[in-house]
């Protein structure tokens, strides 16, 4: 082999190695990129997520906020309109009155409260809250099973 074709063998050598270096780099900062990218947009959907969870929850405390407050209002038009004397009049205080009371309780914990004091409810009577969810459970079955024949 002629000095003058190593010469050029090793020009293409050098040639081609410079070639893999760029694009070896190229394809570094094209994968940095995307990393980049890819990050952004999981943190643009995590933030829009926890924006989207918050304004769901906002809303259901709203809405619980809101039902308290109707049950207060009925417990009013109960009281109102109902019988005042006798047997009736005492049973339509004391539904007027547990309306009151659980509106005032529905209005005042809201949907967290609510949910926090169940939860602790279930924490001291565990075997009474599964059974209570086994009979619930057998019912909605039965439910079921007999709205379909």
């Amino acid at each position: 082999m002629s000095t003058t074709a190593k010469k050029e063998g090793n020009q293409a050598k050098e040639a081609a190695g410079q070639a893999a270096g760029h694009a070896q780099d190229a394809l570094s900062k094209t994968g940095e990129a995307l990393s980049h990218a890819a990050s952004a947009t999981g943190q643009a959907i995590s933030q829009g997520a926890t924006a989207a969870g918050q304004a769901i929850g906002h809303t259901a405390e709203s809405a619980t906020s809101a039902v308290g407050s109707g049950m207060q209002s009925l417990a009013g038009t109960v009281r109102d309109s109902g019988p005042q004397s006798g047997m009736l009049g005492s049973a339509t205080r004391t539904v007027a009155d547990t309306l009151d009371s659980a509106g005032r309780y529905v209005e005042d914990k809201n949907l967290s409260g609510m949910m926090s004091d169940i939860s602790g409810l279930i924490t001291r009577n565990p075997m009474p809250a599964v059974l209570l969810a086994l009979g619930v459970g057998f019912l909605v079955g039965r439910a079921l099973t007999s709205s379909r024949s």
